[in-house]
């Protein structure tokens, strides 16, 4: 578990970290430099999750290895069957990356929702649900990794 006291704020108790893939992850499909490694240390403080569409149905060979639950939703319905997944977690105990219109709801919902730009670029509506905004997931790993950086950001 990863405790974050936020000043002015309720303090977030998180356990598990949702991650979209195209977008988040990957760009075009292959994982983006760094990400492995960034998982490796995360993965002593929370349970990894990457759900996805997989529009390149590249994820499963591209991610094999990490220390990490595969969740590949259908094409029709996303944005529920996203939503649908953090709630069965328990939305609270969750963060999320995404960067997708289908993240929106995982984003509004999570304990944490931070919205990604990167290379494939960022849906308005995820931005919108977000909390953060970060310009890269290493830098979105980093935070979870020294929180003193989310409570700069994250205080009323």
């Amino acid at each position: 578990m990863l405790r974050i006291e936020i000043p002015g704020a309720a303090p977030l108790q998180l356990e598990h970290l949702i991650c979209d893939y195209n977008g988040t992850l990957a760009c075009d499909g292959q994982l983006l430099a760094g990400v492995t490694e960034r998982f490796a240390a995360l993965s002593g403080q929370l349970q990894l999750h990457v759900l996805t569409a997989d529009t390149h149905g590249t994820v499963a060979a591209q991610i094999a290895g990490l220390p990490c639950q595969l969740a590949v939703i259908p094409p029709t319905d996303q944005q529920a069957a996203k939503q649908r997944y953090l709630h069965q977690l328990g939305a609270d105990r969750c963060a999320a990356l995404g960067n997708g219109r289908n993240d929106s709801l995982l984003l509004r919902d999570a304990a944490l929702g931070i919205a990604l730009l990167q290379q494939e670029g960022l849906a308005v509506m995820a931005l919108q649900a977000a909390d953060l905004l970060c310009t890269s997931c290493l830098d979105a790993f980093d935070l979870l990794l020294q929180p003193a950086r989310l409570q700069a950001s994250l205080r009323c």
